[in-house]
């Protein structure tokens, strides 16, 4: 069983070191521990910093290409190099390192494809009120549309068995983290929670400018993927509104066209004609929709075919794997409490 602990990176020759000098060395029910730094077009010593302090695993970009760009690059380098388990963390050491052993037992159990570690955002003292509201109610958001129960779907703080990441597909350009949450639930996939503490704030993110940027791309990102899984949803309802909007204005001006009132109020007859065509669109984007939903789906069978054939299938004795990984877990958590 081989983990990759990737750690996405842009100018971090300052925390990295804090960073690497946490992650555990080895793991129950783990074989092999690697560590791979993604440099997002640091511009510093990141790079330099990584080397000496003994990473051999890098990926390169000439700029910076974003978080989204980064963690697809950094997934395609773990699986091609034979990764059973991808985690995911940060170089600005957000998150304690220690706490990986913890976030990938539930993926050695069997219990979860994939696992999420939930900063309990309630009780970090650095999170305004107004930023503690929003975190919540982007995981209410993020639950909504993919069918989960996940207390705080904003962490990128992240395990992935190697099947979970044969199912998942990364389009934004943004972030993977609502994205992949929001894949993953309507696939079927089991997601865990795993409750960790936080590092001390060490700098400001430089993933976006501020909090309503962020929440204005993380709709954006939400909005797309819901529409992708569910269009049904979307765009019935919305042709029932705008059908709704239509006949309560033209079924007003039948009235009064009946008792022969209708000369000036033309402009219900127009509100209604109008209404009417955007319930038709809705219907015809619906139609559109689910086509391409269809075709989503055919082609993404064919990319997973793809990734077995570049990555390697899943073994057939992955189970059995899993299940000897987890009594090793199971007798090393005895051993501890005797």
């Amino acid at each position: 069983m081989k983990l990759f602990v990737q750690i996405p990176c842009l100018n971090e020759e300052e925390t990295l070191p804090l960073v690497l000098a946490t992650i555990p060395r080895a793991i129950p029910g783990i074989d092999e521990i690697e560590i791979l730094v993604i440099d997002d077009g640091s511009s510093d010593r990141t790079v330099e910093v990584a080397r000496n302090l003994g990473v051999t695993h890098f990926v390169h970009h000439t700029r910076n290409m974003g978080l989204a760009r980064s963690f697809r690059d950094g997934v395609d380098y773990a699986l091609r190099h034979g990764a059973d388990i991808v985690v995911n963390t940060d170089g600005d050491n957000q998150y304690p390192q220690e706490s990986i052993t913890e976030l990938v037992q539930p993926i050695l159990r069997g219990e979860a494809d994939i696992a999420i570690g939930d900063r309990q955002t309630a009780t970090i003292a650095h999170f305004s009120p107004f930023k503690k509201a929003m975190q919540k109610v982007g995981s209410e958001v993020v639950n909504f549309a993919a069918g989960t129960d996940l207390p705080d779907a904003a962490s990128g703080f992240r395990a992935y068995s190697r099947a979970s990441l044969y199912h998942l597909n990364v389009v934004t350009q943004f972030s993977y983290c609502m994205e992949t949450i929001i894949q993953a639930g309507n696939k079927r996939l089991r997601i865990a929670s795993v409750p960790i503490t936080t590092n001390p704030k060490t700098r400001e993110s430089r993933l976006f400018k501020n909090i309503w940027q962020h929440m204005g791309k993380s709709g954006q990102a939400i909005g797309r993927s819901y529409i992708m899984f569910k269009p049904h949803t979307v765009f019935v309802s919305l042709g029932l509104v705008f059908l709704v909007a239509a006949l309560i204005p033209m079924v007003r001006f039948l009235v009064l066209w009946a008792v022969g009132t209708a000369g000036g109020h033309v402009q219900s007859l127009i509100f209604g004609v109008a209404m009417l065509v955007g319930s038709l669109l809705s219907f015809s984007l619906l139609v559109i929709a689910d086509l391409q939903r269809t075709n989503r789906v055919l082609l993404e069978e064919t990319l997973e075919r793809l990734k077995e054939v570049q990555y390697g299938q899943i073994p057939e004795y992955a189970g059995a794997a899993r299940d000897a990984a987890a009594t090793e877990v199971r007798e090393a958590e005895a051993d501890l409490t005797r």
